[in-house]
């Protein structure tokens, strides 16, 4: 068992990307990207981009949907009273994200674990809390924090840990223009950051083979 750690860091503090929580004008949003096609030299009547306004729209409005998700609606009667202090992963969880720099996807896979405070969340809402936040403008970093804090407040968790593998096509398909890069973030919290046995235990688990993968 390993022992109760802080919470998490001292002074630390996550710029707030929580947006104001209403849903998105659809109207609006078809008008702008009817402007933005015009602004690109595209002509919106042409019988491809007649109905392309209202794809993006309804795709961005996909893309963006965290924005109206609610953290403690989500959770609700999934918090189940538990004596069990062993490390609990949720690995390879699969995410799609939008850079809020260029707008462009970001995506990969999310690895969680947390040592449990008397108490367990149910295993899907895990996967959940991780599409809430990648489905808003986001960063990496900001993204990883936010799911390892939202973790480690709603369960009292004694550690939780969050680690981050994703490949970004604003790196991609622009810039630098690197196709094999992964970008590589983590969030230690407690006992995760507290005790070296600890996170190293998570991090050996995380890059053993799923289940039914083959040798």
């Amino acid at each position: 068992m390993a022992k109760k750690g802080k919470a998490g860091r001292r002074g630390r503090s996550v710029e707030d990307a929580g947006g104001s929580g209403q849903p998105p004008d659809g109207e609006v949003l078809q008008s702008l990207v009817t402007q933005m096609l015009i602004a690109l030299g595209e002509k919106p009547s042409r019988n491809g981009l007649l109905k392309t306004p209202e794809r993006v729209a309804k795709a961005l409005s996909f893309m963006t949907q965290g924005y109206q998700r609610n953290i403690d609606h989500l959770l609700n009667g999934a918090l189940f009273p538990i004596q069990y202090d062993e490390m609990v992963i949720v690995k390879d969880i699969d995410f799609f994200s939008m850079c809020e720099h260029h707008m462009l996807p970001f995506f990969g896979k999310v690895h969680v674990g947390y040592l449990p405070n008397r108490k367990v969340v149910g295993l899907s809402k895990i996967p959940r809390i991780v599409d809430t936040f990648a489905r808003r403008l986001q960063v990496q970093e900001r993204l990883t924090v936010q799911i390892a804090e939202t973790l480690s407040a709603k369960l009292n968790a004694n550690g939780v840990g969050v680690v981050v593998e994703a490949r970004h096509l604003c790196m991609m398909m622009r810039g630098v223009e690197k196709q094999n890069t992964v970008a590589v973030t983590s969030s230690m919290l407690g006992a995760f950051r507290s005790q070296p046995q600890t996170r190293l235990e998570f991090l050996k688990l995380i890059q053993k083979t799923s289940v039914g993968d083959s040798d």
